[in-house]
């Protein structure tokens, strides 16, 4: 695992970033990337944001913005550093496609793709996006799951509950920001503020006591009806399971000025 320089936040020391950039494709991890299920493990929000800002960076154009993302975790992702590779997939006026992966130690980890879409001011009405966010709490979780009260990339994030909380089980809705940025000395824009944030939509409405059962997404997709925007990103977010090992967690984005998308995970569920 990583040694970096670190910075504090309260009582936790926290390093200055998500990831080390290394060179243009090389990224290392830090032990703010570590998930809940396994200390040597990627929590999936992390990588999904890094992989985006790889998709973004390879755009050929800047007027276009994020309207899908779609990650696929094809195995664990190892806290060691990650070879991400960008590529245009289709290129147009309009629309473009975006495919990205992840490779550590010679092993595809990750595999996403994003819809851009060339967006302007005004060019259509404004329909069904008043739907207001709810207030910010003023106290932030100061503890997880029971089973695991701390661990990097939950540390790395300020948690702040409108309802539910990690000590409850069931639906929950929950205030987010990052505590550092996705990459050291660069700003992190508020999609990959998002991205930072959605993977955890089952985690925090998780049905099942985390300590009995692991129930994993195999695939974050995020639909973005308009670009979140500001320093608070928020999620309500509710998992159904079918009784046969599988299930689905769903979520409503907001931000400041209101709902912004949605995010939906299938889930693999099964006795620990």
């Amino acid at each position: 695992m990583a040694h970096n320089a670190s910075v504090v936040e309260g009582r936790r020391s926290l390093p200055e970033a998500f990831y080390r950039r290394e060179s243009d494709e090389v990224f290392v991890p830090t032990t703010a990337t570590v998930g809940p299920w396994d200390p040597n493990l990627q929590h999936g929000s992390p990588p999904a944001a890094l992989l985006a800002h790889a998709m973004l960076a390879a755009a050929a154009r800047d007027d276009m913005r994020i309207a899908h993302f779609s990650l696929d975790f094809l195995g664990p992702v190892p806290v060691a550093p990650m070879t991400v590779r960008a590529e245009v997939v289709r290129a147009g006026k309009r629309i473009e496609l975006i495919s990205a992966t992840a490779t550590v130690g010679g092993r595809q980890v990750l595999r996403s793709s994003a819809w851009l879409i060339a967006v302007a001011p005004d060019r259509s009405p404004a329909l069904r996006v008043d739907e207001a966010a709810p207030p910010l709490p003023s106290v932030a979780a100061d503890a997880l799951f029971k089973a695991v009260p701390h661990f990097g990339y939950g540390d790395a994030v300020e948690w702040r509950f409108v309802a539910g909380s990690f000590q409850a089980l069931g639906p929950a809705t929950v205030w987010s920001r990052p505590r550092i940025p996705l990459l050291r000395g660069e700003t992190t824009p508020p999609p990959l503020r998002a991205l930072l944030l959605v993977d955890s939509a089952n985690g925090i409405s998780a049905e099942l006591d985390f300590s009995a059962y692991t129930f994993v997404p195999v695939n974050l997709t995020v639909a973005f009806t308009r670009a979140p925007d500001g320093e608070w990103i928020g999620m309500s977010a509710s998992t159904a399971l079918a009784g046969d090992g599988a299930g689905t967690a769903s979520a409503r984005l907001f931000d400041a000025a209101g709902f912004f998308g949605e995010a939906h995970q299938p889930l693999f569920v099964g006795p620990r």
